[in-house]
């Protein structure tokens, strides 16, 4: 879009199956307008996803999250979509092909070029076996939490709150949640972890259950009997799955199983090389955030390569934006994350015993303040780990307080949620780059978000220096 030559190295043939169906309204609203993709997205007859239904926290009663309770994702954007991956990225796939970008399928990058610190290019194999080189002024890593390229660029540290393992396969005729919700992710939480279920279409569902690593034995030897024993474990999915058969055949009909180990990369970027998703960092799904922070992460890296190429930024200072905006996203999806853990009640189950912050998790503390320690946003000020407990036991509470008010008062009630701090930042930047996608020039003015930094363009593709 911005007139440069850009190569699209894609190891698989598409269309192929990827995990990650549930999107957030940014993807939709933000990333698919501004490339274009738009039309093609809302032509496809994905499901319309309001927001998302939990059985989760000490109360019983099933509450529900709609994106409509902030103004900024009101009206024509409060709702993203549940796709199947296999349509969803040859989508996005094609719309790269028709804005000019050259894609070669089944040809997996092996290596990068350097010429001294700086990377200029990867090695690859085509589809016939040959080895080939590329030359580029910059490399992105954009293949996933399988990338070995990250290895020449930081250190991949993984967190061990958030270390478990997702059992999952898909259903024909599932239950379906009452209007105007049925098209949520609903999750529920049960004594040995959590199960989603995403309603793809009217008659298909993606359901999965996620089990710590030390509860690895629940869903060894025979995949269809562990996954059955885990529903009859969870009454409300069960009752959701009485009249439904398990796809037995074709692409969905394989169960699988996913380590959903979190993570992030000691460095984001080098001189020429930028990692980009799940290739820079992962965080536990049950917020559906991994679509969102992969496609906001490219936009943010899009930025800063436009910049530096168009000479208007200089190569540290636009990378530097790009990493401190992706670690500041990524560790609030985190701390968010390990809140909404933390309000979850139920002491005789190991796998909630285990995941309870406040109590005096302190390694784990610990490792998140190193995660974010060296970030200049000023709206985490990390200095301790004790600091982290405090803030914790505070942001759960508000947290766990407001649900309890939703759940009382119905889905009019739901101001509780969005004013609770810990969701209302992580809210914060997905809803900056719907509007800019939407009104452009007209868009709110930004700021930067953080002493001496950046702001994005007018038209988004690029970084801008904010006048004094």
């Amino acid at each position: 879009m911005q007139g440069h030559r850009t190569l699209i190295l894609e190891r698989e043939t598409f269309p192929r199956y990827q995990i990650g169906e549930s999107l957030l309204p940014s993807t939709v609203h933000g990333i698919c307008r501004l490339t274009g993709a738009w039309d093609a997205v809302q032509q496809a007859g994905f499901t319309k996803k309001r927001g998302g239904t939990f059985r989760w926290g000490a109360n019983a009663d099933p509450w529900t999250f709609a994106f409509s309770v902030t103004p900024r994702m009101a009206g024509q954007t409060s709702f993203a979509y549940q796709v199947e991956r296999m349509k969803f990225d040859q989508l996005m796939l094609d719309n790269a092909r028709r804005l000019g970008v050259e894609v070669r399928e089944n040809c997996p990058a092996t290596g990068i070029l350097t010429t001294g610190d700086r990377v200029t290019g990867v090695t690859y194999t085509d589809g016939d076996g040959a080895q080939h080189e590329v030359s580029a002024k910059y490399v992105v890593d954009a293949s996933g939490n399988s990338s070995r390229l990250y290895r020449n660029v930081g250190e991949r540290k993984y967190s061990e709150f958030f270390r478990s393992l997702a059992l999952f396969g898909y259903f024909e005729n599932g239950r379906r949640l009452a209007e105007p919700n049925s098209g949520n992710i609903l999750s529920v939480a049960f004594d040995s972890g959590w199960f989603w279920y995403i309603p793809l279409s009217p008659t298909l569902t993606s359901v999965g259950a996620v089990v710590r690593q030390e509860m690895a034995g629940k869903i060894q030897g025979d995949p269809e009997q562990a996954l059955m024993n885990l529903i009859a474990e969870c009454p409300m999915i069960a009752d959701y799955l009485s009249g439904a058969r398990r796809v037995t055949s074709g692409t969905y009909g394989q169960l699988r199983v996913r380590k959903d180990y979190s993570y992030h990369t000691t460095k984001f970027w080098r001189p020429g090389l930028v990692l980009v998703g799940d290739a820079a960092c992962f965080v536990d799904p049950v917020f559906s955030s991994g679509v969102h922070l992969a496609t906001y992460s490219a936009l943010l890296a899009a930025r800063s390569i436009n910049s530096v190429l168009a000479g208007a930024v200089a190569e540290p200072a636009a990378f530097g934006e790009f990493e401190t905006r992706y670690r500041r996203e990524f560790s609030l999806f985190y701390e968010f994350l390990m809140s909404f853990y933390d309000m979850h009640v139920s002491e005789q189950s190991y796998f909630w015993t285990a995941k309870k912050v406040t109590a005096n998790k302190l390694p784990e503390l610990e490792s998140f303040v190193e995660l974010v320690g060296g970030m200049t946003s000023g709206e985490s000020a990390l200095t301790s780990a004790e600091e982290v407990i405090t803030r914790f036991k505070s942001s759960s509470g508000d947290f766990a307080s407001a649900v309890d008010q939703v759940v009382a008062g119905g889905e009019q009630t739901m101001l509780p949620i969005l004013k609770a701090p810990v969701v209302s930042q992580v809210m914060q930047e997905g809803s900056q780059v719907q509007a800019q996608a939407l009104f452009g020039l007209d868009a709110e003015e930004e700021i930067p978000l953080f002493d001496g930094g950046l702001i994005a363009s007018q038209d988004g593709l690029s970084w801008s220096v904010p006048q004094s």
